[in-house]
């Protein structure tokens, strides 16, 4: 039998202060963004209550890895480290984020595409949960740049403070990640240091280099 599934994220939970949320928590999405996705979420559900429709749903946290477009903020931040340029920090950089390699999310797709129950939503957390700041320090290090290489800009607007997702769901169907953070960081440096041929004419396109200097004049 044929199956649909559909690839939210963590970010139609909303921001929660503490503990982890359950794929039958309430939906509190708090920017326009993470509201789309809601509803979409909820679009898939409607299909399978009204008409048996066979769909299943995973929401995961943020992703990193090889071939990332570099908007996205660990790309963003390793590849403007290796022109010595500024990365924007948003806010105080206490945002608390949970971070899933790009295998790890695929394979935990396949497992719920292959095992789970029909119309059910499967949370995809990470292996390693930081604040944005902490992160950015972490990958200063690994790339021996200065701390002066960070510029704080104001907070985005409908930036939550944390996301945490309890995966016990998804581990009953047997997942288990197999990267490490620490690892699986040093990796994904190395592996934008050797593919500048691929990012680079997708950094300097002129929507996205509106995008950074927006960004910088904040």
């Amino acid at each position: 039998m044929k199956r649909f599934l559909h690839v939210s994220t963590d970010e139609v939970y909303g921001s929660i202060p503490k503990g982890y949320s359950k794929e039958g928590d309430h939906l509190e999405p708090n920017s326009p963004y993470a509201a789309s996705k809601a509803a979409s979420d909820l679009l898939v559900r409607s299909y399978f209550v009204t008409h048996k429709a066979p769909v299943l749903t995973t929401r995961a946290s943020n992703n990193y890895g090889p071939y990332q477009y570099p908007e996205k903020a660990l790309p963003l931040m390793i590849t403007n480290f290796m022109e010595d340029k500024p990365f924007p920090q948003y806010g105080d950089g206490k945002q608390v984020r949970d971070w899933l390699h790009v295998r790890d999310h695929a394979r935990a797709i396949l497992t719920v595409l292959e095992k789970g129950a029909l119309g059910e939503v499967y949370n995809i957390g990470g292996s390693y949960t930081c604040r944005n700041k902490e992160l950015i320090q972490k990958v200063l290090k690994l790339m021996k740049k200065p701390k002066t290489l960070v510029t704080r800009v104001e907070d985005r607007k409908g930036h939550d403070r944390r996301y945490a997702l309890d995966c016990s769901k998804l581990k009953r169907l047997g997942f288990k990640h197999e990267y490490d953070f620490e690892r699986g960081l040093a990796q994904t440096i190395s592996w934008y240091m050797n593919n500048e041929a691929w990012w680079r004419p997708l950094k300097v396109a002129g929507g996205y280099r509106a995008y950074v200097k927006k960004a910088y004049k904040r």
